[in-house]
């Protein structure tokens, strides 16, 4: 088991495996550094990325997230304006402040360096961090893996290099299944310390039937099992504040293009300009607006969706759910939830995203949420599913049906290759969120209209996802060489 909390961490666009993850990771081996006592004796740092990490790494900030991370920031308080210019700014300076507080001579373009030939045969999103003394030897060296959704893993540092295009063998890729680590959380609990652990979705439905208990309220028990109710409540409700911020922020931007060099149009602003003149959905309260399996305000869903992708990829403030390249399915499906559910109210928020939690969990624990690993059906497939589940949830769905609406959700993003233009998490990336939470409300729509019985269990469709991943081709997997990246000519 780990907290279901876990699933949505605040962070920074615009990828939680790319940049968010790379950031914690630099920052754990300078703290460690420090906690042995060594950094003061450190007088240059090394960077190394490999695999996914090198080949779309700048467009998606990985050299300055990690960059950052030696700083001593971490995603949920890192300036994303400073982020954004901290190639430029240690340029100017040539120094570099590790965790903030011992200065040292850096070259960017010496000291960060893109393997774009090898990979970790452990992990596609490996990368190594060494540290030298004055005289140029090693003082400590560290291997580090960004598996999906912000989580990070500590390697070896022998562990095996291979060309990005080998396929490594059943015992280098036992390595990615180890338990995982976020960089400031806490230690995650075995199924002892909870009292209803699953490992499946079968048994957590068979825990609901037994118990007579929601979804929801065999993860709260579980939740509330490791940290005070009161915690678990305001972290959800900080979770949903940002997410509303997010799209709130991402509907009034000034910025005209995003990021890049693909120059991509933000359409949000002029997309919410047009459907606020008809009414703003944003600035009423909750719950008006009844029979909410039969509304047709898909425009306000695409609309949510598009606000936060938009402000994953200008790189800005988001909440990884459950990764930067899926964050705005689930926040444009609760917002769905807020403005067109006549019922909705914060219990609701939190019944959802404990809901969604669980999938999450599900998900990361049997298959795989990083998109280097399994394609865009770990990332926009998972939200989706997940996004299902919580929709399902409060409107009334049995634990059936709950599981019913997360199946139809990833079933139908099986095979989702990612396949990102230039390496950045725009095309196809913005728009795929946004059809990804309007197939979560049909999902939902399709599984409140039926009994909760289906053919195709939740189990069987995580274990064909991550089936499908370690089948698709490692060009379709986050590599920028294969798919729309190599179609789509840049000018």
């Amino acid at each position: 088991m780990f907290s279901v909390l876990d699933m949505f961490s605040i962070g920074v666009g615009p990828s939680s495996s790319h940049t968010v993850g790379p950031m914690r990771a630099a920052h754990a081996f300078v703290a460690s550094l420090r906690d042995c006592g060594l950094l003061g004796g450190v007088a240059r740092v090394r960077v190394t990325l490999y695999g996914s990490l090198s080949l779309t790494g700048l467009g998606h900030g990985t050299d300055r997230a990690a960059v950052a991370g030696l700083e001593g920031n971490l995603p949920e308080t890192v300036d994303t304006d400073h982020l954004l210019h901290i190639h430029e700014e240690c340029d100017r300076r040539g120094i570099l402040t590790l965790g903030g507080t011992h200065a040292i001579e850096f070259d960017y373009g010496r000291d960060v360096v893109f393997d774009q030939w090898r990979r970790m045969a452990a992990h596609p999103n490996g990368m190594r961090f060494e540290a030298f003394d004055a005289s140029g030897d090693i003082v400590d060296e560290q291997v580090w893996y960004s598996i999906g959704g912000g989580f990070i893993q500590r390697g070896n540092a022998d562990d095996r290099l291979i060309g990005n295009h080998e396929h490594p063998s059943a015992q280098d890729g036992a390595q990615s299944d180890a338990a995982t680590k976020s960089d400031g959380a806490a230690a995650s609990p075995t199924d002892g310390d909870v009292p209803y652990p699953f490992a499946t979705c079968d048994e957590l439905i068979d825990i609901c039937r037994r118990e007579g208990m929601a979804i929801d309220q065999v993860v709260w028990a579980n939740e509330t099992a490791m940290r005070p109710a009161d915690e678990v409540r305001g972290r959800l409700l900080e979770v949903w504040r940002v997410m509303r911020e997010c799209v709130s922020n991402g509907c009034s931007s000034t910025e005209a293009v995003l990021p890049g060099g693909l120059d991509v149009p933000r359409r949000a602003p002029r997309m919410y300009a047009r459907l606020a003149s008809n009414g703003d959905v944003l600035k009423r309260d909750a719950g008006r607006i009844d029979a909410v399996l039969e509304s047709s305000d898909a425009a306000w869903v695409d609309l949510f969706a598009l606000a936060v992708s938009e402000e994953n990829a200008g790189g800005r403030r988001i909440v990884t759910a459950p990764t930067n390249g899926s964050a705005g399915i689930i926040p444009a499906v609760l917002l769905y939830y807020w403005h067109f559910v006549d019922v909705a109210d914060e219990d609701g928020v939190i019944r959802f995203l404990l809901t969604a939690g669980a999938v999450g969990y599900l998900f990361k624990r049997n298959a795989s949420i990083s998109g280097a690993e399994v394609g865009c059906q770990g990332e926009v497939g998972v939200a989706c599913s997940m996004a299902a589940a919580g929709l399902a949830a409060v409107l009334g769905g049995t634990p059936e049906q709950v599981e019913n609406a997360a199946e139809i959700g990833i079933e139908h993003n099986l095979g989702l290759t990612c396949d990102p233009v230039g390496g950045l998490v725009q095309i196809p990336c913005i728009e795929r969120n946004a059809m990804g939470a309007n197939t979560a409300i049909n999902a939902v729509r399709m599984a409140m209209l039926g009994d909760g019985s289906h053919i195709v269990s939740l189990d069987q469709a995580i274990l064909t996802m991550k089936q499908t991943g370690e089948d698709m081709m490692s060009k379709y997997k986050e590599t920028s060489k294969g798919g729309l990246a190599v179609n789509v000519v840049e000018c």
